[in-house]
């Protein structure tokens, strides 16, 4: 298996963040520094990054947890913020987050301990559906709809195609529920600015066949019953 594979399976980090450690020699293999993510190892093999050596996770696992609002998705933060992490118990072993709520969303994220799966998990052309209930503020023109399954160009951005169905229209707000599959940066926001609907609240409802189910903002609960277990196929 190449090193930055294994640093990933292990659950240490993503396999981009490993390739980004080996360049910068924080990788040794058997006391040896390494510079080469294609480099092989085998579990016979010493890995250390940062003086702590790291072993092959073998049983994928799987948790849910509530994002509260104000709270980043990020393992370090320069400015000092809480992050997820701070919020997840101290029995829990080195974890990742598959994707990312922004600091004022909340609802469901997910986190695993195998770093491949993570990124199978979040690439577009695996076609996991996200999910949010979005309040906004005002009264929302439901023509614009198709134009967001047909997908939209905003600041020379494109966007695949969202679906989008008004929940619930009220005096001053209106929640619409939205569907989609790419979820880049903001996404949901910019497309509601675009249209100008000032969004309130966001909540992630939904991750592919995962929901929020009952949890309350924090609470973290782990999923045992996933069809994601063959730990050849992960590693």
């Amino acid at each position: 298996m190449r090193i930055a594979k294994f640093i990933a399976h292990s659950g240490y980090c993503s396999r981009r963040e490993a390739e980004k450690l080996i360049y910068e020699n924080k990788v040794k293999i058997n006391s040896l520094i390494c510079n080469n993510p294609a480099t092989k190892v085998s579990d016979n093999d010493k890995i250390i990054i940062n003086k702590k050596t790291i072993n092959l996770k073998r049983k994928l696992r799987l948790w849910a947890f509530y994002k509260p609002i104000g709270i980043i998705t990020t393992s370090k933060d320069p400015k000092g913020r809480k992050t997820v992490f701070d919020l997840l118990p101290r029995s829990l072993p080195r974890v990742i987050s598959i994707g990312r709520l922004d600091i004022n969303s909340e609802g469901l994220l997910l986190f695993t301990n195998n770093g491949n799966f993570a990124r199978y998990f979040e690439l577009p052309i695996n076609k996991f559906k996200r999910v949010y209930r979005v309040r906004v503020h005002g009264k929302v023109n439901v023509e614009k709809f198709p134009q967001l399954e047909k997908g939209i160009i905003i600041d020379k951005i494109r966007y695949r195609s969202v679906k989008a169905r008004l929940e619930k229209q009220m005096t001053s707000n209106a929640w619409i529920k939205i569907k989609l599959i790419e979820g880049k940066n903001r996404e949901i926001r910019k497309i509601c600015s675009y249209f100008g609907w000032r969004v309130n609240k966001l909540i992630r409802v939904s991750y592919g066949r995962f929901n929020v189910g009952n949890l309350k903002p924090g609470q973290l609960k782990e999923i045992t019953d996933h069809p994601y277990s063959n730990e050849n196929y992960w590693g």
